[in-house]
């Protein structure tokens, strides 16, 4: 019972993620931007999650024992230490820098965005290689590969030929740095 609900409650969490925005970047970014385009939205989901949490709190503590396990894990520090600082600082300054944190990430491996998957990646201490290329340069009048399939064609073969020359390069360089 006790995965069931966990599932259950992760399920809500990342519905609420998504429907959010918390798993878009430059959402995020937006949010985080007080001194140009600042995007006020994310400050109503977090007014809403405590507008929640709180009462869910206040009742969970009235309860000698959770309804699914055996005690309750309350925090026993109070105060501020220099771990509990450093950690928030740094957490805040890599939402900062990416616009994703743990949570959305994992989210939004969906996409499939290098970006993303490189940064779970790093959070779970795996490394990956992303190879992109560029196939059709792309400008306010499109590009020339807009309606021609066989311009498409040919510059993602010549693109992806020479990415694929290069792997074993480049995975010999990554087994080295091991």
């Amino acid at each position: 019972m006790l995965m069931i609900a966990s599932l259950f409650c992760g399920l809500i969490f990342g519905a609420g993620l998504l429907i959010s925005g918390m798993v878009q970047p430059t959402k995020v970014l937006g949010f985080l931007d007080i001194f140009g385009a600042w995007d006020p939205s994310l400050a109503v989901v977090m007014i809403a999650a405590l507008a929640v949490s709180i009462p869910g709190f206040m009742l969970a503590r009235r309860h000698a024992r959770p309804l699914l396990a055996t005690q309750s894990f309350w925090p026993t520090r109070i105060g501020l230490d220099r771990s509990l600082v450093i950690g928030s600082a740094l957490f805040g300054v890599g939402w900062g820098l990416v616009g994703l944190c743990p949570g959305p990430a994992l989210e939004s491996l969906a996409t499939l965005s290098p970006g993303v998957i490189a940064f779970v990646a790093q959070r779970n201490k795996t490394r990956c290689l992303i190879l992109r290329g560029v196939s059709d340069l792309v400008g306010e009048q499109g590009g020339e590969a807009y309606g021609n399939v066989q311009v498409f064609v040919e510059g993602t073969t010549s693109v992806l030929s020479h990415l694929i020359a290069a792997l074993p390069a480049w995975i010999a360089l990554g087994e080295k740095g091991t």
